[in-house]
């Protein structure tokens, strides 16, 4: 586990189409209930050779059912491990941003790969990740409507209602079931599989004075992007410590 020193981040663009009806394979919905749930995000590299095990146990969580429904995996590919031999196709400096504002955010020096946060909090994976220190209270509702239309475009619709100020949205989609024959940098020759890996970020999301947001983000499908093993994430956070105070998950519905 290696820290970096933190570096100017170019603001990543983000490709949005005009908001239009999706022509939807599937429409999946999803709620939050009274529990808090649990945002696990991990930030991993293909080209740390310490990363592998902590991608296989994220990786993990999908055949979990106790943590089904209050478990919200991400995987944020870094790239400041680009320029050491192997450039991790699925990395992006608008992850390596976040990992270092989660970390002022937290008053944290910790930033390391691989590393976990729980909540907007450095977690050493002791344990479960929803230990007794995550019952508390959720701090916002969400709900999202997800249609995917096969080879053209995602469209997420839905709301947050947050109950306490100091907070914005933010949206990820992520893919399942990824796989890199690694060639160069310290992973060489290893075959490496991913799931919950973010392929795109939006946000910070504003909520409007009563803490209130209308979802709507219409996003085109990358290339080589698989529907049926895309999902979106929603999840709610405190601008001014970082801390989740509610997350959701839909994965795509068979179509």
């Amino acid at each position: 586990m290696r820290p970096r020193s933190p570096f100017l981040i170019l603001a990543a663009g983000l490709c949005l189409a005009a908001a239009a009806p999706a022509v939807a394979a599937a429409a999946c919905r999803a709620d939050t209930g009274a529990a808090r749930n649990v945002l696990l995000e991990l930030y991993t590299s293909e080209g740390c050779d310490s990363c592998p095990p902590a991608d296989r146990r994220l990786s993990g969580y999908k055949d979990t059912g106790a943590y089904a429904g209050r478990l919200v995996p991400l995987a944020f590919h870094v790239d400041y491990w680009d320029r050491l031999g192997w450039a991790d196709r699925f990395a992006s400096q608008q992850f390596t941003q976040r990992q270092y504002a989660m970390a002022t955010l937290a008053r944290s020096r910790s930033v390391y790969t691989p590393q976990f946060l729980r909540n907007g909090r450095d977690w050493r994976g002791g344990g479960s990740p929803l230990d007794a220190s995550t019952e508390s209270r959720p701090g916002a509702r969400i709900a999202i409507e997800l249609h995917v239309a096969p080879g053209a475009r995602m469209t997420v619709s839905g709301e947050v209602a947050a109950t306490a100020p100091g907070a914005e949205a933010w949206l990820a989609v992520y893919e399942n079931n990824l796989d890199s024959a690694v060639s160069a940098g310290e992973n060489s020759g290893k075959r490496l599989r991913h799931d919950y890996v973010v392929r795109r970020l939006v946000g910070p999301l504003a909520l409007d004075s009563r803490g209130q947001l209308a979802l709507r983000q219409d996003i085109p499908l990358g290339p080589g992007w698989k529907p049926a093993d895309l999902g979106v994430a929603v999840f709610v956070q405190d601008k001014a410590s970082g801390e989740i105070v509610q997350a959701l998950q839909r994965h795509a519905c068979p179509g």
